[in-house]
């Protein structure tokens, strides 16, 4: 049954965020078809992801190369390619790093979430609101299930655990449970990812 569409999210407001876009998967269950570059709402899933997150600060998307990124975005690659979600985090860090201005928080996103931009004023706010002690806000989807590539993290928080812990063909979770979160409830739909031919048909990405 296809997902309902659901109304325009609400406007961002909230901290200063720079993002790391996630974009640099097989693609196995497509058939190795660059879920990356599949069309939706006149654009792709990475554009619609990127479109959502410019507003915010810097963008880094961590992935193959892309010219038809904007050309404010940054571009980096997991060393070696493939080697999994949580090395591009880290190099998407890395490529943040040196930038006049670093913002306070990065969001860490996947790429296939063609509605993240509904779920992204909820994180937001989540961050605004966390205690000093918490060292980021995790996206909770309806069914409770935690989305550890749909965060907002403390830029230093981030740092100081990319710097002790191995990353490399790590899962990411592997890296997130040494960090302190808060989990927000976000709508329903705003975070379904698509990994399967049943799930563009299901999100209606045609």
């Amino acid at each position: 049954m296809p997902t309902s569409r659901s109304a325009r999210p609400a406007p961002l407001s909230g901290p200063s965020v720079d993002t790391v876009v996630v974009a640099g998967g097989r693609s196995s269950r497509l058939g190795g078809t660059p879920k990356a570059q599949l069309p939706v709402a006149g654009g792709t899933l990475l554009s619609r992801t990127v479109e959502a997150v410019l507003p915010l600060g810097a963008v880094v998307v961590v992935g193959p190369e892309d010219p038809a990124l904007p050309p404010e975005v940054l571009t980096a690659r997991e060393d070696p390619p493939f080697s999994g979600p949580a090395a591009a985090v880290a190099a998407g860090a890395v490529a943040l790093r040196d930038l006049r201005g670093r913002a306070p928080w990065t969001a860490v996103l996947a790429c296939d979430m063609p509605r993240v931009d509904h779920a992204l004023p909820v994180l937001l706010a989540g961050a605004a609101r966390a205690a000093s002690d918490v060292d980021g806000v995790m996206a909770l989807s309806r069914e409770g299930r935690r989305e550890n590539l749909a965060v907002v993290v403390r830029t230093a928080a981030l740092e100081r655990v990319l710097a002790t812990v191995p990353t490399r063909d790590a899962a990411l979770r592997s890296v997130w449970r040494h960090l302190r979160w808060d989990e927000v409830t976000v709508p329903g739909g705003s975070t379904a990812d698509v990994d399967t031919w049943e799930d563009v048909h299901r999100l209606e990405l045609d």
